[in-house]
């Protein structure tokens, strides 16, 4: 069972860390940890951390988790605004709360109590985007009254700049032979404030389980959020599905789904055999994600299979 570590392309500026901490024998939400606190603090990924684009507000909103495979015991935070690092909030959930996870102002009131760093998100070009969106969609007789006005419609018109709607996600299996993920996002661009995507709903946007393997999600969170779509990956396995037979059902279940926010998902798995599958649905184009096993030199990218619902 030689280790693994599999992230999507917004893990660039971590996977080499986490890849070598991995190498080197550290635990797996170690590793998971210090790569996405890398990619958090990266303000060229524009849908993590500082940088990631802002809700209808302009404010930035991150969300987070970490699930420990062996325990179950996750953590996560939702809406989070104003630090840096919810990846690390969210692991202090999980070790220090008898809770799994905290939103809006519990959250920040959290991050506070355990010192975490704070941080103004809004990078000055995510402004520049938003200000540009709000003085082209928003009527100006609500820009008088903002932000004291209706904002579904406005959601419904919302374009995200990036048309990823993306996360990272990092799936590991250490030395020790233990599974474990993480997941941290700013979620959707130009959101109804309060929004929380799949990232931080253990069983949608990742899952772990050391007897059988892992799973996570990027890109329309709503659609993982409604077929429970990394859990039911990790279920299949635990049935007795081969990793490819699981990813299959599981997509299977994503084609049930009538109605809502349809548009693409990628999904990103790896078994206790140190195997792994990553399938991007409804893609418009080709995504690749990062891919590292024991004995590697370092990570290499690898092409994602593309299906259509």
């Amino acid at each position: 069972m030689a280790r693994i570590l599999v992230t999507n392309s917004e893990g660039t500026p971590g996977v080499g860390q986490t890849a070598e901490m991995l190498a080197r024998g550290g635990g797996g939400l170690d590793a998971i940890e210090a790569g996405i606190r890398l990619v958090e603090a990266d303000t060229s990924i524009r849908s993590v951390g500082r940088g990631g684009w802002p809700n209808l507000l302009g404010e930035v909103e991150l969300d987070a988790a970490m699930i420990d495979g062996n325990s179950f015991r996750s953590g996560a935070v939702g809406a989070l605004k104003g630090f840096l690092h919810p990846i690390s909030i969210a692991r202090a959930v999980l070790e220090r709360l008898p809770h799994e996870m905290l939103v809006g102002e519990g959250a920040a009131r959290f991050a506070r109590e355990i010192g975490a760093e704070m941080a103004d998100n809004l990078i000055p070009d995510s402004e520049r985007v938003w200000r540009e969106w709000f003085e082209d969609k928003v009527p100006a007789e609500d820009r008088k009254s903002w932000p004291d006005v209706p904002l579904t419609a406005l959601c419904q018109e919302a374009i995200d700049p990036e048309k990823g709607m993306d996360t990272t996600v990092f799936l590991a299996l250490d030395s020790a032979q233990e599974i474990m993920a993480g997941v941290s996002t700013s979620g959707w661009a130009w959101k109804y404030p309060g929004r929380l995507g799949d990232s931080p709903i253990v069983g949608a946007g990742c899952y772990a389980d050391s007897r059988f393997g892992a799973a996570a999600c990027t890109g329309t969170g709503e659609m993982a959020i409604r077929a429970g779509t990394s859990r039911a990956i990790v279920l299949y396995m635990k049935m007795g599905l081969s990793l490819e037979a699981a990813m299959d059902e599981a997509i299977d279940d994503l084609r049930q789904l009538k109605g809502g926010l349809l548009q693409r998902i990628t999904l990103h798995a790896i078994d206790r055999n140190g195997s792994h599958r990553v399938v991007a649905v409804n893609a418009k184009e080709q995504l690749t994600y990062w891919l590292w096993r024991e004995g590697e030199d370092g990570p290499h990218a690898e092409p994602a299979e593309l299906v259509d619902l």
